[in-house]
């Protein structure tokens, strides 16, 4: 396995990135969107993950092979979140206030 050398400035300018990221996932969390302030923080929260994965954990460098675990990883994920989102949507809310009062 040959290393990689990787320039200071690189990891210095995604942690910028990561941290302009958690600074906007901030703001975002106090503007009032609705339905859409969940859809919108796991938009900013997967794109810190594949950031993180990317270059932190040095997956662009890696083999073919991890490159197909880290993709079914999100794939996984994905379908996960399909599925939380289709109970979330199909749930009628007005009824929901019986079960916890």
């Amino acid at each position: 396995m040959t290393q990689h050398v990787h320039p200071v400035r690189m990891y210095v300018t995604i942690f910028a990135i990561l941290v302009v990221l958690t600074f906007t996932t901030v703001v975002v969390a106090e503007i009032e969107l609705g339905e859409w302030n969940v859809l919108v923080a796991l938009t900013i929260a997967v794109i810190k993950a594949l950031l993180v994965i990317w270059f932190f954990m040095h997956v662009k460098e890696s083999s073919r092979l991890t490159k197909v675990f880290v993709m079914a990883g999100f794939f996984w994920m994905a379908i996960l979140f399909f599925f939380v989102f289709s109970d979330y949507v199909s749930r009628g809310w007005s009824t929901l206030g019986k079960w916890w009062s």
